[in-house]
């Protein structure tokens, strides 16, 4: 009976399938540092990176936010974001656009501070739909993906529009034109993670 509690537990992350934190041991949070670092490094990476899509390039970096979430877990994920975002805030050109269009808290209150804002919340929300199992399938992962892309969206357009004023077109300047590049990012992930997670058992 407690194999089979165990076993539904809604805890469960695809971290914590491939390095258990109860076999790591005293090493728990040299496993949690790592995770953390490596996802602050992620989140450069996918911050610089780009490719030609319609109607505007295609970005990484809330699909690196939104994974990191479902992988790491709330806290992990969370974390990591906020990792990233201190680095930024010390002045190291980590942003998207950085150094060339500011660098540190100037760039981080300007037009995409919300949007940052908006990272840490949505990776924390998705690492708990994933320790719920929300990551096992292709229907359930679409649907974490969405929600954290929402949360995004939510924060990023209220502190758009709040800045540059409600009287201007925020919707298209802070959503419409990546709407389509989201649905490829979430359907990508969406056919990755289920495979992982059976891969990995």
């Amino acid at each position: 009976m407690a194999h089979a509690e165990s076993s539904l537990s809604p805890v469960g992350t695809l971290l914590d399938q491939l390095l258990p934190s109860r076999q790591a041991g005293r090493a728990v949070w040299v496993r949690n540092a790592l995770a953390i670092i490596a996802g602050s490094v992620l989140l450069t990476l996918s911050a610089k990176a780009s490719i030609p899509f319609y109607p505007v390039p295609l970005t990484f970096q809330t699909m690196v936010v939104l994974a990191l979430g479902m992988v790491l877990g709330p806290r992990l994920g969370a974390a990591a974001v906020i990792a990233y975002l201190a680095q930024g805030a010390l002045g190291i050109p980590v942003f998207a656009g950085t150094p060339e269009k500011g660098i540190g808290l100037a760039y981080m209150m300007g037009t995409t501070g919300g949007y940052l804002v908006g990272f840490v919340i949505a990776a924390f929300v998705t690492g708990l739909l994933a320790e719920r199992h929300w990551d096992r399938s292709f229907m359930t992962t679409v649907a974490a993906m969405v929600i954290g892309n929402a949360i995004i969206y939510l924060c990023g357009l209220a502190w758009l529009g709040s800045l540059i004023g409600w009287d201007k077109p925020v919707l298209a300047l802070g959503m419409t034109p990546f709407l389509l590049g989201d649905l490829a990012k979430i359907l990508m992930v969406a056919a990755i993670l289920p495979t992982l997670w059976k891969t990995v058992k």
